[in-house]
């Protein structure tokens, strides 16, 4: 197993956010993470990738565990994050913004950037554009092309649909799954459920800090729970029941009605 987080439990200060969570990602597999504002989704990731610690349980790559390892030397061990709100250099321009995601081995920087521009040809065309003049979901795509910079086995994801136009939503779920069939895994943090299950093999639902649910993609699309609270589906109203017979004890209405005006 790529990925291993077993019980964590992580804190900001006396207020408890992960409580017990425990979640796997396997190589090449894209896992989303579902749940409401404040159930725990970012800062899952943001332990994963280092910048937080857990206060009890453990958190595993490739076997090994992450504990004592600095955020920044988990790019060279093949996990990239691309956080929330994006979270571009400003004043840098596209290039340079790119660049940053290859500062720890420059030795095919050349052909990554490339890569991305293929994958982004929105970038190619703004090359020497400053990042913070770039529309959201240019910077969307700046931030992802940066993660990939670094070569990564694993790709944190944080919303990577907020706040964008449904058209450029579709381009940033088409790149995901294209970087997936590259080999490169993902654990997808999204708002957007059913475009994530869409594209992931499994996934999980937070709820103020726990696991509630662990099923395939399939599986949750399934659930009714899922589909009420995430996908917007109203799944309290049951369809008339048709089996019964008609009740043929009463008259029929032989009343005369007016006609309506």
């Amino acid at each position: 197993m790529l990925l291993t987080l077993t019980d964590v439990e992580v804190a900001y200060g006396a207020v408890t956010a992960l409580r017990g969570v425990s979640l796997e990602v396997a190589e090449g597999e894209i896992v989303t993470l579902l749940g409401a504002n404040g159930a725990g989704k970012t800062t899952t990731l943001r332990t994963i990738s280092g910048l937080l610690r857990p206060r009890a349980g453990e958190v595993r790559l490739d076997g090994c565990s992450l504990s004592t390892i600095p955020a920044h030397d988990l790019v060279a061990r093949g996990v990239s994050h691309v956080p929330e709100g994006r979270r571009v250099f400003p004043s840098m321009s596209v290039r340079e913004n790119l660049l940053m995601g290859a500062y720890r081995d420059r030795r095919h920087a050349r052909a990554d950037l490339d890569r991305v521009l293929a994958l982004f040809p929105r970038l190619g065309e703004r090359i020497g554009q400053a990042g913070g003049t770039l529309s959201g979901g240019e910077q969307q795509m700046l931030a992802i092309g940066r993660a990939l910079m670094s070569r990564p086995r694993l790709v944190l994801l944080d919303e990577p649909s907020m706040g964008l136009a449904p058209m450029i939503v579709r381009t940033i779920f088409e790149v995901i799954a294209e970087i997936n069939r590259n080999g490169v895994a993902v654990l997808l943090v999204e708002q957007n459920a059913t475009s994530a299950l869409r594209i992931a093999r499994r996934g999980y639902v937070l709820e103020t800090g726990r696991v509630v649910l662990a099923d395939t993609a399939a599986g949750l699309l399934a659930d009714d729970r899922v589909r009420q609270a995430y996908l917007g589906e109203d799944v309290t109203t049951a369809p008339p029941d048709t089996t019964a017979p008609p009740d043929t004890t009463a008259p029929p209405d032989t009343t005369t009605h007016a006609p309506s005006s």
